[in-house]
C-alpha cells in the first residue's frame, strides 16, 4: 500500500511532455467541456462565471454538487480508476469507463448516462475557446486515452491545488476559488484590487463579465501559446512597465505575445522545492503588478499593516 511517506517528489511533479500525449490532451479537454457544461446549464450565475468551473478533487476532476429538481447530483472525473462518475443524492448512479475513444463516442456515451438517471439537460454541444470548434458528436478526430498521461496531469493539478490554495490563504481582499476552468483547461487563481476595471469596448459577454474588476490571476496550464506545461501570471488592466519588472525565480520570464509572465513548469518540477519554488513565483508576479497598479497592499494582505 502507498503511504504519505512513499510518494516522492517525482510522484507530486510528474513529467508531462506536451507532445507525447496531444491526441489524449485534446479528447480529455473536451470532455471535461461536456461535463462544465452541464454545471454551467444547471447552476445560478455567479459572478465572473464563478459556477462554470469543475474543482481538483482526490481522485480527479469534480463538478461540485448540481442542484436539479428536488435532487443533486455530481459528476466526477476519476484518474486513479479511470472512470467517469455521475452520482445521484438518492444513491442512483452511472459509471462510464475512461478508455480510448473519441470525443463523439465520450458525448453519446455521456448524454445517455445523464438521461439514464432522469436529468434531462441542454447545452450548447460545441466547444468554446479553441479554434476551429468542432460539435461534440462530430469530433472523430483522435481515439484516445493514455491513462498514465492523464493521471499524471491529474497529479500536477492537485500538486498545484495545493500550493494555489496556500497563496490564496495570504490575501484578506475577494479573491476566487482555486478552480479548474475547462474552456482553457487550466487551473486558476485570481486576486481582485476591489476596484472596477475600465470597460473593454467590443469585449464578448464572457469577457466583459470576467473582468469588470481589476485582477491579478496566476494559473498552470499543459500547454497553449508555448510548447509545453507552464505556469503564468497576468494583470488585468495591465499596470504600465509591468513587462520590464524583474520576478522571480530567475527562470520567470515576460511572454510578450501572451502579456503573462510565464515559468516553465519543468523548472518547478526539477527545483529543488517545486511548492517553494512556485509560491516564489506566484508572490513575485503578484506583488509586481499589485505595486505598479496601486492597489492597497496593506489592506489586502495577510500580515501586512499600514505605513
Amino acid at each position: 500500500m502507498t503511504t504519505a511517506s512513499t510518494i516522492s517528489r517525482a510522484d507530486a511533479w510528474p513529467p508531462l511532455p506536451l507532445e507525447q500525449w496531444k491526441p489524449t490532451y485534446h479528447n480529455l479537454h473536451m470532455w471535461t467541456q461536456i461535463v462544465g457544461k452541464v454545471r454551467l446549464a444547471l447552476t445560478p450565475k455567479t459572478n465572473h462565471w464563478w459556477n462554470v468551473p469543475l474543482y481538483v478533487s482526490a481522485r480527479g476532476l469534480t463538478t461540485s454538487p448540481i442542484p436539479y429538481k428536488n435532487l443533486v447530483f455530481e459528476i466526477q472525473f476519476d484518474f486513479i480508476d479511470h472512470r467517469l462518475l455521475i452520482d445521484r443524492c438518492d444513491g442512483a448512479s452511472q459509471k462510464l469507463a475512461l478508455e480510448p475513444q473519441t470525443v463523439a463516442d465520450f458525448y453519446a456515451r455521456f448524454i445517455a448516462a445523464l438521461r439514464a438517471l432522469g436529468i434531462d439537460v441542454s447545452i450548447h454541444a460545441k466547444p468554446v475557446e479553441v479554434p476551429d470548434p468542432v460539435p461534440f458528436a462530430e469530433d472523430t478526430l483522435y481515439r484516445a486515452y493514455d491513462a498514465d498521461a492523464a493521471h499524471r496531469c491529474w497529479r500536477i493539478l492537485a500538486s498545484c491545488d495545493s500550493v494555489f490554495k496556500e497563496f490564496r490563504a495570504r490575501f484578506l481582499g475577494k479573491c476566487s476559488p482555486v478552480h479548474f476552468f475547462w474552456g482553457s483547461f487550466d487551473l486558476a487563481v485570481t486576486r481582485f484590487s476591489g476596484r472596477r476595471a475600465p470597460d473593454r469596448p467590443g469585449a464578448d459577454p464572457i469577457t466583459r463579465e470576467a473582468y469588470s474588476h481589476e485582477v491579478i490571476s496566476a494559473g498552470w496550464w499543459p500547454g497553449a501559446g508555448i510548447d509545453g506545461p507552464a505556469f503564468y501570471c497576468y494583470a488585468a488592466p495591465e499596470p504600465a512597465s509591468l513587462a520590464q519588472q524583474r520576478v522571480r525565480p530567475e527562470q520567470a520570464f515576460y511572454h510578450p505575445e501572451l502579456k503573462e509572465f510565464v515559468l516553465m513548469y519543468d523548472d518547478v518540477r526539477n527545483a529543488q522545492s517545486p511548492e517553494r519554488t512556485l509560491l516564489e513565483f506566484l508572490q513575485s508576479t503578484y506583488e509586481a503588478g499589485a505595486t505598479l497598479a496601486k492597489w492597497d497592499r496593506a489592506a489586502l494582505e495577510v500580515g501586512q499593516t499600514a505605513a
